[in-house]
């Protein structure tokens, strides 16, 4: 049977007049293609989702509230027919049915991050470093462990910015890595032995399951400038976009990449807007440079992969900052650049690679995926496929209100949420009251979470998207049982 296909058009928002993302319809159709073993696992994870959805941030016992319902999602994380894969099967499928139709552009954003925890027994979940890192009153070194599990995600996004949702995630444990701190001796070592190895699983699922590799680049900050990436990106039909920190040799030469670039012209200047650590806004000039290089691989790989063709495209900045590190950026893409709108236009899709890092933050701080409890890896890898899903949902909700902030309301809240935020939150004295627009109960939804709405304030937030959602929630269930005691 021919699965649905929710395409989006050829619109930047990705909103769907069906209604997709209200909460009383977004849960059905993000887990319609979940499969389980057990019908009784699909109809549990279903009641997981939603308790999870209506408690962000929340422990399972809050999320819960009874023991029953406690004790049964205890088990179904600590069931070993229920794996994350299948957990995932759902959302990964609905990301590939919200790519825009037509051909534009579609940014695969990659990273790591790792998740820590305290435990006694760190056998039992992983390591993700060991060493000594602080000396007793003696100056002796004091060992120490760090537990926690690793996670790399690949985010899918607009050009826009607006998230689409995750094509591959990779959960894993150290354990299973040993002798990677001897970074020397590992360096000869097959990629296939180090974690490096990550990004080329995640690369090949993602081209794989979106299946429009021609469509998508791949980006990646240092950490991805792996040369077997862009081997496997050339051998998939896909295409990347990678921020270089090796000293790579080019065009055969003894010169390296960054030197053969320093001999190229400069192309133009490109104007942006940074924040430094204080949060303090500043204009900012790039100089911008590309140029067109063949890329040969390490002396220890040259047996096993050729030389590649590619851009390299330098943006780097004026002068030195205060308060913030430089922008020196060269980014190695096997895209053609032409033109200096055509190198701007891959810096700006670089630039969006802090999108991954924003998800991530929203799974550590807003759903507080460090804060489990659960005591052995199994339990909380399928615990985290649930939060990558919930994030996804909260990180969305705050960047549609951006990308499409005219469009119907109902799209995305109940009929009931709508009223309570209207009855909670009032609107502004000059506020016209008959414009009923996405954008105008999404800035409701964050004031119950403590934004203040002024007119110099930016959009809202996540952190406040995710506070105002718990406090939704809860004001609905007082409205609910209300009506309830008043019909008794």
């Amino acid at each position: 049977m021919e699965q649905k296909k929710r395409r989006l058009g050829h619109s930047e928002s990705g909103v769907m007049a069906s209604g997709f993302y209200r909460r009383d319809k977004w849960i059905d159709e993000e887990l319609a293609a979940c499969k389980f073993r057990d019908v009784r696992h699909a109809r549990r994870f279903r009641r997981l989702v939603e308790q999870l959805a209506e408690g962000v941030g929340e422990s399972i016992p809050w999320a819960c509230q009874d023991w029953a319902s406690t004790k049964a999602a205890y088990r179904f994380f600590s069931n070993k027919r229920v794996r994350e894969e299948q957990i995932l099967a759902g959302h990964l499928q609905s990301t590939r049915e919200r790519l825009p139709a037509g051909d534009s552009t579609i940014l695969v954003l990659h990273d790591t991050t790792e998740l820590t925890y305290k435990r006694e027994d760190a056998a039992a979940i992983g390591m993700i470093s060991k060493g000594a890192m602080v000396k007793d009153k003696q100056g002796r070194p004091l060992f120490f462990t760090t537990c926690g599990l690793c996670l790399h995600s690949s985010l899918v996004v607009t050009t826009g910015g607006l998230p689409l949702g995750l094509a591959a995630v990779k959960f894993w444990s150290r354990k299973t890595f040993k002798g990677q701190t001897g970074r020397r001796l590992a360096r000869n070592r097959p990629i296939e032995e180090k974690e490096s190895v990550r990004w080329l699983e995640n690369l090949r699922e993602s081209a794989t399951r979106l299946g429009e590799a021609g469509r998508c680049v791949h980006i990646a900050d240092q950490e991805g400038d792996i040369y077997e990436l862009f081997w496997v990106a050339q051998q998939m039909g896909t295409h990347f976009l990678v921020r270089s920190q090796a000293h790579r040799l080019a065009d055969g030469g003894p010169e390296t990449l960054a030197e053969k670039l320093r001999q190229a012209p400069r192309r133009g200047l490109y104007r942006i807007s940074v924040r430094d650590q204080h949060g303090t806004r500043s204009e900012v000039v790039l100089e911008i440079r590309y140029r067109r290089l063949r890329l040969q691989p390490p002396k220890s790989k040259k047996g096993r992969y050729p030389e590649l063709t590619v851009t390299v495209v330098e943006a780097q900045e004026r002068g030195i900052p205060q308060g913030r590190d430089k922008i020196d950026w060269k980014l190695i893409t096997d895209l053609p650049v032409n033109s200096r709108q055509a190198a701007i236009e891959k810096v700006q899709w670089y630039a969006l690679r802090w999108k991954i890092e924003t998800f991530h933050k929203i799974l550590k701080s807003g759903c507080k995926a460090e804060e489990a409890k659960l005591r052995t890896a199994a339990r909380l890898t399928n615990l985290l496929a649930v939060l990558c899903i919930l994030s996804w949902r909260i990180f969305w909700l705050t960047m549609i209100n951006r990308s499409a902030p005219g469009v119907c309301p109902e799209l995305v809240f109940t009929a009931l949420e709508l009223r309570v935020l209207d009855r909670v939150v009032k609107d502004k004295p000059n506020a016209d009251r008959r414009k009923r627009c996405l954008s105008r109960y999404v800035i409701k939804l964050a004031q119950l979470g403590g934004y203040l709405a002024r007119n110099s304030d930016p959009p809202p937030g996540n952190m406040v998207i995710w506070r105002g959602l718990s406090r939704l929630v809860d004001i609905e269930l007082g409205v609910l049982i209300g009506a309830q005691l008043v019909g008794n």
